[in-house]
């Protein structure tokens, strides 16, 4: 269980990155959504022990992971968003030098484990190759083999997904969910597609802050009979909407555009119920925030006249 409690991160530029955080993450994935500058890679980096906070507790394992950062680093798989690979190097050469550095001593136990995690990657083909010259996916995969070294209870992935094309993000998701079986899996992102497919729980943050927690299924259900839709031939005819509906998207769908809003009751006949999603919920919370107060003037949404 990891057990994050109160947790504030204030650099010294005064930006307020983390306002008291509070999560508690059992084994399985565990998604954080979040726009950028949410505060999600902030919040990775202080879990990962890559940076202290200025207030609060995360507990791992029923152990303080700052009391002693490298016992924890040995528990610990990261998949920062962007990590650089040593040019000409090939797959196998790199990751049984990280192996070593991760501290896997005994040379026939690192070869089985590098051998082993490189097939479970689904890059035993590609071994032999420089790691520089592989695909977005295939350098993510490699991301993943190097994170699972040492056999870490604790495995943190930062945007795993991004740059990636439709078959290689399924690969990884395939990837991750089989990973997730025996590990906490903290998995930040902002696509909310990632989430879905591969997480029991979320959290998504705002400003610092978590705005809304739990079981995907359920805060779907929290909008039931609560999201309308209507589709419009141009932007110029899209209906006035005004409070308490809020606006939660508009998209241009084959080439009509697409409002949809929340509200208890639909904002006029041109209207039709439609099945809430957890891009509803994402956007609901958002614009919502973890204070109560609308949130779509600063966050640039569409507007909501009155």
């Amino acid at each position: 269980m990891l057990t994050i409690s109160g947790l504030h991160v204030r650099y010294p530029s005064g930006v307020h990155a983390l306002r008291g955080v509070s999560l508690s993450v059992a084994p399985g994935l565990f998604g954080l959504l979040g726009p950028n500058g949410a505060g999600k890679s902030t919040l990775m980096r202080t879990v990962a022990t890559l940076q202290e906070p200025t207030s609060g507790s995360v507990v791992f394992a029923g152990r303080p992971i700052h009391a002693d950062p490298t016992a924890h680093r040995r528990r610990l798989g990261y998949l920062p968003q962007d990590f650089g690979v040593y040019p000409g190097v090939s797959a196998v050469v790199l990751l049984d030098h990280l192996a070593v550095l991760k501290g896997l001593a005994d040379r026939a136990a690192r070869r089985e484990q590098v051998e082993a995690l490189l097939a479970q990657v689904n890059l035993w083909p590609h071994r032999h190759r420089a790691v520089s010259s592989f695909s977005g996916g295939m350098r993510q995969r490699f991301g993943v083999a190097q994170a699972l070294l040492g056999d870490p209870r604790l495995l943190i992935v930062d945007e795993p997904t991004a740059g990636l094309d439709p078959v290689e993000r399924s690969r990884f998701y395939n990837l991750l969910a089989e990973i997730g079986d025996s590990v906490v899996v903290l998995l930040s992102t902002h696509i909310v597609e990632d989430v879905r497919q591969l997480c029991s729980r979320l959290a998504i943050l705002d400003g610092g802050r978590v705005v809304r927690e739990g079981a995907p299924d359920d805060l779907i259900r929290e909008l039931h009979d609560r999201v309308w839709v209507t589709t419009v031939a141009r932007a110029a005819d899209t209906p006035t909407v005004a409070p308490p509906h809020r606006v939660l998207s508009m998209q241009r769908v084959a080439g009509a555009v697409r409002l949809r809003v929340l509200g208890e009751r639909a904002p006029s006949d041109a209207f039709n119920p439609a099945s809430p999603d957890l891009e509803d919920v994402y956007r609901s919370a958002l614009e919502r925030g973890a204070d109560g107060e609308v949130a779509g003037a600063r966050r640039g949404a569409v507007t909501v006249a009155r």
